[in-house]
C-alpha cells in the first residue's frame, strides 16, 4: 500500500466534505451538547476546507491511497491570543483517516507533514486539541511529540 500526501486540489473537495463530515459526527457522537452538528454539514466542510486550501497562511493535505483520497489534514497559522496565553503559533484543528486506511501509519504520517508545513510558515510550535474521548488520537500525538497543556472542561447552563 503506497501513501502519498499533497496538498488539497479543488477537485478534493468532495471527498474533504465527506471526511469532514465523518470527523464532526464523531465529535457529535462523543458529546453531542458540546459539539454541534450542523445541517448539511458536508456541504459546509467541503467549502470551509475548500476555501481554507487556498489560503496563504492554511495548509491542507490529503493522503492518496492508491489514487483514493482516504484522509486529511488541516491547519493554519494563528495569531496571538491574549485569551489562551499563546504566542502565534500553527492551529492543528483537524486530522482524518477512512477506516480502510487505518493502522498503515496515515494518520501519523499526515500530521507529521502538517507540522513540518506549518513550522516552515515559520510559526515556533503547533497547538492542536483531541476530544477527550478519543484516546487514540491522543496516544499517536504523545508518540509523535506532543505534550498536553490544557483540558477542556465543559459545562450546560442552566435556565433561569
Amino acid at each position: 500500500m503506497t501513501i502519498t500526501l499533497r496538498p488539497a486540489q479543488p477537485s478534493d473537495e468532495p471527498a474533504l466534505g465527506r471526511m469532514g463530515a465523518a470527523l464532526a459526527q464523531l465529535h457529535h457522537d462523543f458529546d453531542n451538547q458540546r459539539f454541534m452538528m450542523p445541517d448539511d454539514v458536508e456541504a459546509g466542510y467541503r467549502w470551509w476546507l475548500g476555501r481554507e486550501a487556498k489560503k496563504p497562511d492554511a495548509v491542507v493535505i490529503v493522503a492518496e491511497m492508491d489514487g483514493e483520497v482516504v484522509g486529511y489534514a488541516y491547519g493554519r497559522v494563528e495569531p496571538v491570543d491574549w485569551n489562551a496565553l499563546l504566542d502565534r503559533s500553527g492551529g492543528f484543528h483537524d486530522l482524518w483517516v477512512d477506516a480502510k486506511a487505518r493502522k498503515a501509519g496515515v494518520g501519523a504520517q499526515l500530521a507529521e507533514e502538517l507540522m513540518r508545513r506549518l513550522t516552515a510558515l515559520g510559526v515556533p510550535r503547533v497547538v492542536l486539541h483531541t476530544a477527550a474521548k478519543n484516546e487514540a488520537a491522543q496516544r499517536m500525538f504523545a508518540r509523535l511529540g506532543w505534550r498536553p497543556t490544557m483540558v477542556e472542561m465543559t459545562r450546560e447552563a442552566t435556565k433561569p
